[in-house]
């Protein structure tokens, strides 16, 4: 499957930047462009580890006629050779049936059909390539036409859902059926055809930006929004999961094009009230995408009843799979609009505990996933007010922040120092250093966490060695009794800066060099 690659262009202002400001001294602040970078992100966490972009589908949908794949029909050690000629005579069938007339035709049309997807349904031996080369494609196409049945149309709707599971070059063969597979998710078709249309599209759009825009400018958007509102569990969920693969990034087209569609945030709110926990995953990862891309987006879910209902879910529930994109549409949420941590987050709600116990929970999660995305929400929180630090740094969170600062892998060692930093200051709102919390910074470091951040002193990346340069420059100015000084130098940290003596970053350079300059200068030392 393809992967949507590239970076993004860091935009020159976004919300995501004034949750940094507090961590921020002459270092550019890199937070710019994060909710579009993990809309890239995205894709690839859920093809290694989660939610397929792209599925098969081996069983019936629920309610079919067919209630159950029959047992014995595909003989699973046939050779790979014997199973491609029945794959090429299935499609020979198809176009056989739909050259005759008469009685039973019908029948013979329908068995067809099943003949081919029970070929394409099967994992042993991938048969789409073959399929495709016989010309399924096309006849496929006219056995979508208007006024076939619902058994017919369910059928050949399914035989493409997964030829669209394929390969890249195989899913982008679909292009003529797009405009009929959109045709019937219209409120004329039934259910069960409508759903496995949006299966078939879901895949489509799963396989880049290039088949998605195809199905923007098709109109895919508005009917697909539709099916989000079935009571039937499958038909919302199939619809919301082909919803997110549409309108996910970098592009914001399509997420900015959705929340505008009337009655959208209700079947968002109306899905995640719903006890159902697949719906909630695959209405979660809506979220994340609209967090992710739309500004508008943010503004109206901020101001709903979603963010609650997320924090309810992060509290409550054990499962990875909803836990991950629930987290990452609250941490877009919470780093994009203020108003999510001023007015819905306040210190002394219930609101705000819950959402706190969910942030720790994941925070000592074994998942990579949760750890990293738990840390990053935490520090647009404790960049807060001087009540959401203090509430953060007397809570569990702050040993294992440490903990995850000075052992954890890199990108969560980042995250965790931000919170770490933003815990211990208060910004001036001016162009002055910020403001020290005393007692947070001496606990924080006299719990160990200093050679972490002298540690990420030394990243090659200098954003991460810019925030690393930060906390010793609150450590050397607000150590109590002036020991700060003498704390980074036993911990090899004069070293550490005096790497950027002649570094090509001249804000870095210029950073680190006036740093050993006014605290390891000639009296260094001397009042001892």
């Amino acid at each position: 499957m393809a992967d949507d690659s590239g970076s993004p262009s860091p935009s020159s202002a976004s919300p995501l930047q004034h949750h940094r400001e507090a961590l921020k001294s002459s270092v550019r602040n890199t937070a710019a462009s994060r909710r579009r970078e993990q809309a890239i992100a995205i894709g690839k966490e859920r093809r290694e580890a989660l939610i397929r972009a792209k599925r098969v589908c081996r069983a019936p949908i629920s309610g079919s006629d067919e209630a159950e794949m029959e047992e014995g029909d595909m003989v699973v050690d046939e050779e790979k050779a014997c199973l491609e000629a029945k794959t090429a005579h299935a499609v020979e069938e198809l176009k056989s049936a739909l050259s005759i007339q008469g009685k039973g035709v019908q029948k013979k049309k329908i068995e067809a059909l099943r003949d081919l997807r029970r070929l394409l349904s099967q994992p042993e031996v991938p048969l789409v390539d073959t399929a495709i080369k016989a010309g399924a494609v096309p006849l496929l196409v006219q056995y979508l036409s208007f006024g076939s049945s619902d058994e017919q149309l369910l059928e050949a709707a399914w035989c493409l859902t997964n030829i669209a599971a394929g390969e890249p070059e195989e899913t982008k063969s679909l292009l003529p059926a797009l405009p009929l597979l959109i045709a019937h998710l219209g409120e004329k078709s039934s259910t069960l055809v409508a759903e496995q249309c949006a299966w078939a599209i879901g895949n489509v759009a799963g396989e880049g930006a290039e088949l998605r825009s195809t199905l923007l400018a098709q109109g895919a958007l508005r009917p697909l929004t539709r099916l989000m509102f079935s009571s039937k569990g499958s038909t919302a969920r199939t619809a919301a999961w082909a919803m997110s693969n549409l309108i996910k990034g970098p592009d914001p087209k399509a997420a900015n094009e959705l929340i505008t569609i009337d009655g959208v945030l209700n079947a968002i709110i109306a899905s995640l009230e719903k006890e159902d926990e697949e719906l909630a995953t695959e209405v979660a990862w809506v979220v994340v995408y609209l967090s992710a891309l739309s500004d508008r987006g943010i503004s109206l879910i901020v101001r709903s009843s979603v963010p609650q209902l997320l924090i309810g879910r992060l509290f409550s529930s054990e499962n990875l799979q909803l836990l991950i994109p629930v987290l990452r549409g609250l941490g877009n949420l919470i780093a994009a609009d203020d108003y999510m941590v001023d007015s819905v987050l306040t210190v002394g709600n219930n609101i705000i505990d819950q959402a706190l116990s969910g942030l720790i929970k994941c925070l000592k999660s074994d998942n990579r996933v949760l750890r990293k995305e738990s840390s990053w929400a935490l520090s647009n929180i404790a960049a807060g007010s001087f009540e959401h630090k203090k509430l953060i740094f007397a809570s569990e969170a702050t040993p294992v922040l440490i903990r995850l600062v000075t052992s954890a892998q890199f990108d969560i060692r980042r995250e965790a120092a931000y919170t770490l930093g933003n815990l211990c200051v208060v910004p001036t709102g001016n162009c002055e250093l910020p403001k020290i919390i005393v007692e947070h910074l001496v606990a924080i470091v006299d719990g160990g966490a200093l050679p972490g951040f002298i540690h990420l002193v030394r990243s090659a990346d200098v954003d991460t060695a810019g925030l690393g340069l930060q906390f010793l420059e609150l450590v050397m100015r607000g150590y109590p009794n002036k020991q700060g000084p003498k704390l980074v130098e036993m911990e090899d940290g004069i070293e550490a800066m005096e790497r950027f003596q002649f570094h090509e970053n001249e804000q870095m350079r210029n950073m680190a060099n006036g740093l050993v300059d006014e605290y390891f200068g000639e009296d260094y030392g001397l009042d001892e």
